[in-house]
């Protein structure tokens, strides 16, 4: 078990109302994620999944830090930001760059909790799961963009709940 029962901060439902429902089971998820992490170096962290992989659990943490940004910053609040790890030359640094460096594994968790904080906020302080934000041109309600969130993570705890085994043979909750 990663976690014993009784010091695991997930909810496991028991939300009300579509606001709480939907973002108690993104900061769930979010949970899961450090979770998976928790208690590993930076070496443990960048190690790759199987060749010619470049997935690992770092990768992992960069990636979703990406997807928080995209999904919370830009497409819901509109701002123009420079996207994390990666760019046109490096459309899949968050993963390529994902080395055994301490520094980078800290910069990782620290741009990753400030923008779930960020994301968090945005939620909290919406008028209604009805706001929309741009995705290309195309309106977006907060609503799906908190369900695909909550799919994005579902799907990434998967891998790294097999990234988690091939390193230390823990399997996950």
């Amino acid at each position: 078990m990663f976690v014993r029962p009784d010091e695991d901060t997930r909810t496991d439902g028991g939300f009300r109302g579509e606001r709480d429902v939907l973002a108690g089971y993104l900061r769930d998820q979010r949970i899961t994620l450090e979770l998976k992490c928790a208690g590993l170096d930076a070496e443990a962290l960048a190690r790759r999944s199987v060749e010619p992989s470049d997935l690992s659990l770092l990768g992992l943490v960069r990636h979703l830090a990406g997807v928080e940004q995209y999904w919370f910053r830009q497409v819901m609040a509109g701002q123009d930001v420079r996207r994390h790890y990666r760019s046109e030359a490096q459309p899949a640094g968050e993963f390529t760059g994902a080395v055994a460096d301490p520094a980078l594994v800290a910069d990782a968790w620290a741009t990753w909790r400030a923008e779930v904080a960020f994301a968090e906020r945005l939620v909290a302080q919406a008028p209604g799961m009805d706001v929309t934000g741009d995705r290309g041109g195309e309106p977006m309600e907060l609503r799906e963009v908190l369900v695909h969130m909550i799919e994005e993570y579902a799907r990434h705890n998967g891998h790294a709940d097999l990234l988690r085994e091939r390193i230390d043979g823990r399997v996950g909750q």
